[in-house]
């Protein structure tokens, strides 16, 4: 009975064309179709849109959720600053607590300069009257320009210039009797 089937089947095969062509040459189109794809001009306006829409959703949606008030009144504390007035000139000084600072270092200066040698003892001295004649020098010059900025930034600069001096000079003098590896 396979044998039957299988000969029909072979024989109906047999008879069917091998080459089929058809009726048009539809290359053409095809070349074109490939080269040039179809877009719709709505396809990105839609998407931009939609971006659009889900972006301004999303910042809504977290706007209300970080104002929503779930959680009680809002507390603001206020920090804890103290502001000095740290103004210049002939009119003006500076605070308790730098010159509380500087009294201090200055107090300890001769007892540490003792301390040092000779050559670094006269360095120190040189660079603290360097430090000096400019503070002199920018005061002056903040007397006349009260409210330059760039001359008080220059002092308050040059204030702390001396106030690193002189921890430095406690430093050294209390680094070297320290010492017990001489």
């Amino acid at each position: 009975m396979t044998e039957k089937f299988d000969d029909k089947l072979d024989r109906a095969a047999r008879e069917l064309a091998t080459e089929i062509s058809p009726k048009r040459d539809l290359w053409p189109g095809i070349a074109e179709a490939i080269a040039t794809p179809k877009r719709s001009r709505w396809t990105p306006i839609l998407a931009q849109a939609a971006a659009i829409v889900l972006l301004v959703g999303t910042s809504s949606a977290v706007t209300y959720i970080a104002t929503k008030d779930s959680n009680g009144p809002i507390v603001s504390v206020a920090p804890e600053l103290v502001f000095e007035q740290a103004a210049f000139g002939g009119n003006y000084h500076l605070g308790p607590g730098f010159q509380d600072a500087r009294n201090s270092l200055r107090d300890d200066l001769d007892v540490e300069l003792a301390r040092l040698s000779d050559e670094a003892r006269e360095d120190v001295q040189a660079n603290l009257a360097l430090i000096h004649q400019v503070i002199i020098d920018i005061n002056v010059a903040l007397e006349q320009e009260p409210d330059n900025v760039l001359l008080q930034q220059k002092l308050l600069r040059a204030y702390r210039e001396e106030l690193s001096l002189l921890r430095r000079v406690g430093g050294l003098t209390r680094n070297v009797m320290r010492r017990n590896d001489i």
